[in-house]
């Protein structure tokens, strides 16, 4: 992450809870926030994706954040909620345990994450944040959904 990382990726937060620890997501990125619907699987999809929900007409899939980051995956129940994000052109559900507050990163405010671990994980954290209540991961967004050559993998 250089310097350039750091600046763009500061401003508004969502904070969001998987299991014990909590993610940020680039505010910019979320259209709603919606109560855990049940999903329509589909088949031969990868593992951490809980298959489709009607959105207003329009077939979204639904991923588990949890799951996609490499943690048990998030059982989905009455609590959980959809986190209806634009990626890259595509609009997709992500399903987490709560969503936590929204915060304020500055400039310069956001450490490097760390680079260990294995290939598939590198690049989902952007960067962590450390706050009085622990650190917060920043995702990054643009990893979540796998390229052609990983779905082909």
């Amino acid at each position: 992450m250089n310097d350039q990382d750091t600046m763009s990726a500061s401003g508004e937060l969502i904070t969001v809870i998987i299991g014990a620890q909590r993610f940020a997501i680039d505010i910019q990125l979320v259209r709603e926030i919606r109560g855990w619907t049940t999903s329509t699987p589909l088949p031969n999809a990868p593992d951490y994706v809980l298959g489709v929900i009607n959105l207003r007409g329009a077939v979204l899939p639904v991923l588990n954040l949890a799951a996609r980051l490499g943690l048990p995956a998030s059982a989905a129940g009455p609590s959980s909620v959809v986190i209806v994000v634009d990626l890259v052109g595509r609009t997709v559900g992500l399903l987490v345990d709560a969503v936590s507050d929204i915060i304020n990163v500055g400039e310069g405010e956001i450490q490097p994450a760390p680079v260990i671990g294995a290939a598939a994980s590198k690049g989902l954290a952007r960067g962590m944040i450390t706050t009085d209540e622990g650190i917060i991961t920043l995702i990054d967004m643009s990893g979540i959904l796998p390229t052609v050559a990983q779905e082909a993998a």
